[in-house]
C-alpha cells in the first residue's frame, strides 16, 4: 500500500512506465533451475517457495541453510519515479516458509537511508521501507481499506503499517517481525510474516489467530521497496511484478496485481 502520488483527497499522483526484462537463477534441492526473458517479455509472476524444515533464524544475515533452496528473484519493476542508477538502488529478494510464517529475505542496495518521520503513522510511506504484499488466499480483488489482502510496511526502525478498516494507518508489529543488517550500501532484511485471513478483527488484535499455511495452496504476494533520498517525498518504488497499464501504484488497493506464491512442500 504504498502512498506516494496516490489519489487521497487533496492530494495528485504522478505515474511512470517502465519496460523491462529479468534474468532469475534459483537453486531448486540439486537441481538448478535457470530462467531468462526474452527481451520485451516480462518476469515470471509466480514464485516456488520451499518448505525451510527448520525455520531462520532472523539475524539479518540470510545465513540459514533454508535460504539456499530458494530462488532469487529481482525488485526490478519501476512502478513510481524516475530511472534510478544501480548505486542508488538494487533489489532482490527470495522467500521459504514454514506451516506457521512465510519467511522474506531482502537484500536492497540503497546509496541513503532515509526515516525523517518519527511517528511510524506520520507518512511512513515516504520513508524508506521494505512493502511485504500478501492475498493468503488468493483471491484477488480490492481490499484498499479492508483485510481482504495486506500490504505491510516495514520501516527502518522495524515497525509495521498497513491501512485500517478506519482508513487510517496502523500498527501490525506483531504480523511482520523483522531484522535488518546493513554492510556498506547493502542492507538485508530477514522477516518472518503471519497470515492473517479477511475477518481480521482490528477491535480486538489478540483475538486474531494466524492462518496455517498449506503446501500447493497459492498465496498472493508482491514485494517492493519505497525509496527517499533526502526529498519531502520518496523519488521511487520498486516492485517485483509488472503491472500492465499506466496506474502501476495499485497494489495498495488492488491485490489482482499481485503475484502467485506456491508453498512447495520438503521432499520425505
Amino acid at each position: 500500500m504504498s502512498k506516494r502520488w496516490q489519489q487521497r483527497p487533496g492530494t495528485a499522483r504522478r505515474q511512470h512506465e517502465k519496460d523491462a526484462g529479468v534474468v532469475a537463477l534459483g537453486i531448486w534441492g540439486t537441481v538448478v533451475l535457470a530462467w531468462a526473458a526474452p527481451v520485451g517479455e516480462p518476469p515470471p509472476r509466480d514464485y516456488p517457495a520451499p518448505q525451510a524444515r527448520v525455520a531462520p533464524v532472523l539475524d539479518g544475515r540470510g545465513t540459514d541453510a533454508c535460504w539456499a533452496a530458494a530462488p532469487w528473484r529481482p525488485l526490478d519493476q519501476r512502478w513510481l519515479g524516475p530511472p534510478a542508477a544501480p548505486t542508488d538502488f538494487t533489489g532482490r529478494y527470495k522467500v521459504v516458509w514454514t506451516p506457521q510464517r512465510l519467511y522474506v529475505l531482502a537484500e536492497i542496495t540503497d546509496e541513503r537511508l532515509i526515516d525523517t518521520h518519527a511517528d511510524p503513522l506520520v507518512r511512513w510511506w515516504d520513508d524508506d521501507c521494505l512493502e511485504i504484499f500478501v492475498d493468503p488466499d488468493g483471491s484477488g480483488g480490492e481490499h484498499q481499506y479492508n483485510y481482504n489482502a495486506w500490504a505491510y510496511h516495514v520501516a527502518l526502525d522495524g515497525h509495521v503499517v498497513d491501512m485500517g478498516r478506519d482508513r487510517k494507518g496502523r500498527l501490525f508489529d506483531e504480523h511482520v517481525r523483522v531484522r535488518r543488517r546493513q554492510r556498506g550500501t547493502v542492507t538485508t532484511w530477514e522477516t518472518a510474516v503471519a497470515l492473517y485471513a479477511d475477518t481480521y478483527d482490528d477491535t480486538r488484535p489478540q483475538a486474531n489467530r494466524p492462518l496455517p499455511i498449506q503446501p500447493n495452496q497459492p498465496i498472493g504476494f508482491a514485494l517492493a521497496y519505497c525509496d527517499n533520498d533526502g526529498s519531502p517525498e520518496r523519488e521511487n518504488f520498486f516492485g517485483s511484478v509488472p503491472v500492465a497499464g499506466p496506474d502501476k501504484n495499485r497494489g495498495w488497493i488492488d491485490a489482482g496485481i499481485f503475484g502467485r506464491l506456491r508453498p512447495v512442500p520438503a521432499r520425505p
